[in-house]
């Protein structure tokens, strides 16, 4: 088990990070790696099936990405950006802004343009919705609180002024914009898209219904700290950003009955993963209780996990802690000696040679 950031590192040409989505979901490609025999196997997504079994359950995070990334203006005119993160209650957000030096506590920015009434005399026109600055936070976050200035919801105004937030690596913008959302996308709250579940489409899970693969669904709303870089050589130092979480009670029963049976709980990402590990872990057993809080669970090659058989994944950045959980999962079943981490680049390294596309609108990994 390895703890060194650098041992996380690889080396990826940029003309791999892919920048638009396949043309369609499901053609994406597929890299299968069997953990117990080392072996590798090239496919295409809507292939998946292939390797399911009937009574296999799927889990998916049906968490929806929100429009998070406001552009607007002090009263005074200077042009601020924010970044919506984590809702803590009802219209009070944990946000990045820029520039931050010019946000103090108190400061009020405007978003939109609300027409203005006939017989106003002021100039200029009022804003839609408003974010006040009520707190800045240990890290440089801001806590802002909306609100609107129109009646119209204030979730309804971020959904109209706001931009989806896609990853820092991602020139482009799609020509449709819910390709950066899963097909089963439901509850709002995400700033990044659980991007394992991008490549399924809505005839491939009829099919695999039909096969007799189940499905079962958990919420993760995922955060900008998926892409936080981990700055420690000791990666054991890394603080864990927190992500909210729901597993309903549907979700746990159908876990119980697949293992009844024998069948295998097969993660549909990274969030998933982390989900289910982490109540699993609360409980000190793999008979998880449906519930909902907040998780920092940071999975590295040492960890045992007691839920998740199955992992699908996209390919991730090098010195991630996403990286880290898939080299975590595929030492647990590695014979004697083989580590996970070494395991893991070296396949890497075959996708690399072979074309396979990276990140977020990239190709995906079947490990099983």
């Amino acid at each position: 088990m390895s703890t060194r950031l650098s041992d996380y590192d690889f080396d990826l040409p940029e003309s791999l990070i892919a920048q638009l989505p396949a043309e369609r979901r499901d053609l994406s490609r597929l890299l299968v790696l069997s953990r117990a025999e080392g072996s590798i196997e090239h496919r295409q997504f809507r292939d998946l099936s292939d390797y399911l079994r009937e009574g296999d359950l799927v889990i998916l995070n049906d968490t929806k990405v929100i429009p998070a990334r406001l552009h607007g203006h002090r009263p005074t005119g200077g042009k601020v950006e924010v970044l919506l993160l984590q809702e803590k209650e009802r219209d009070l957000w944990v946000a990045l802004a820029r520039p931050g030096k010019k946000l103090p506590i108190g400061t009020k920015v405007h978003f939109g343009t609300a027409e203005k009434p006939a017989s106003a005399t002021t100039e200029g026109q009022a804003p839609e919705l408003v974010a006040e600055v009520i707190d800045v936070l240990p890290g440089g976050e801001r806590l802002v609180r909306l609100s609107s200035q129109t009646g119209e919801p204030t979730m309804a105004l971020v959904a109209r002024l706001g931009e989806l937030p896609l990853p820092p690596y991602i020139s482009g913008r799609p020509a449709d914009p819910d390709r950066y959302q899963t097909v089963y996308a439901t509850h709002e709250g995400a700033v990044a898209a659980p991007t394992a579940g991008l490549h399924f489409t809505p005839e491939l899970l009829d099919q695999m219904e039909q096969q007799g693969i189940r499905f079962a669904r958990v919420t993760l709303h995922t955060g900008l700290g998926t892409f936080k870089p981990v700055a420690t050589e000791d990666i054991r130092e890394h603080p864990m950003h927190a992500e909210w979480y729901a597993i309903p009670e549907a979700t746990v029963q159908a876990i119980r009955e697949t293992r009844a049976r024998g069948g295998r709980v097969v993660a549909v990402g990274t969030t998933v993963a982390r989900t289910l590990e982490h109540a699993a872990k609360e409980l000190g057993s793999p008979d998880l209780k449906a519930g909902s809080g907040e998780t920092r669970l940071f999975i590295y090659p040492g960890y045992r996990f007691q839920v998740v058989d199955a992992l699908v994944t996209n390919f991730h950045l090098p010195k991630s802690t996403l990286l880290m959980l898939v080299s975590a999962f595929i030492e647990q079943e590695a014979p004697p000696g083989r580590k996970g981490r070494e395991t893991l680049l070296e396949t890497y390294r075959v996708a690399i040679a072979e074309g396979y596309r990276f990140y977020s609108f990239g190709d995906a990994m079947f490990i099983y």
